[in-house]
């Protein structure tokens, strides 16, 4: 299980290598809910999520489950200054918006200075009831 653990987290190197990821900041997510990340649905469960830039410039996230499941790169489609509370708090966050059905990987926020990140998401159902679910990140163990 180990073997199989550390060739995935080698080959999730290689895809964002391969992506053009000039830098990065890995931490973790506890995210206790199906979602959806670029279009793949994601379980629920414990990710590392790399905050990192494409050599172009472009803002990107990638998503790996701790089982070794599920990974998504989803690239930032606008950036802005991040909610008030989110820098009150001072941790960075994931957003998800939920609908009935499923959450969608909305937005992310590295937190410090940075600007935070919004995604395209596919659009809720006219009437179906939504909310906002913010989850902090949190650092990877040794950093």
């Amino acid at each position: 299980m180990a073997s199989f653990r550390t060739k995935l987290a080698v080959a999730a190197a290689v895809v964002a290598a391969a992506a053009g990821v000039a830098s990065g900041q890995t931490m973790k997510a506890e995210i206790p809910f199906a979602f959806r990340a670029n279009g793949a649905v994601m379980s629920p469960g414990t990710y590392q999520v790399t905050l990192g830039t494409l050599l172009n410039g472009t803002p990107v996230v990638y998503l790996l489950s701790d089982q070794g499941h599920h990974s998504a790169l989803a690239r930032t489609q606008t950036s802005h200054d991040p909610p008030r509370a989110w820098v009150v708090a001072g941790k960075p966050v994931l957003n998800f918006e939920c609908g009935a059905k499923l959450c969608s990987l909305v937005g992310v926020w590295g937190g410090h200075d940075e600007p935070a990140h919004d995604f395209a998401a596919p659009k809720l159902g006219k009437d179906e009831p939504a909310h906002m679910a913010v989850i902090s990140l949190q650092p990877q163990k040794g950093e």
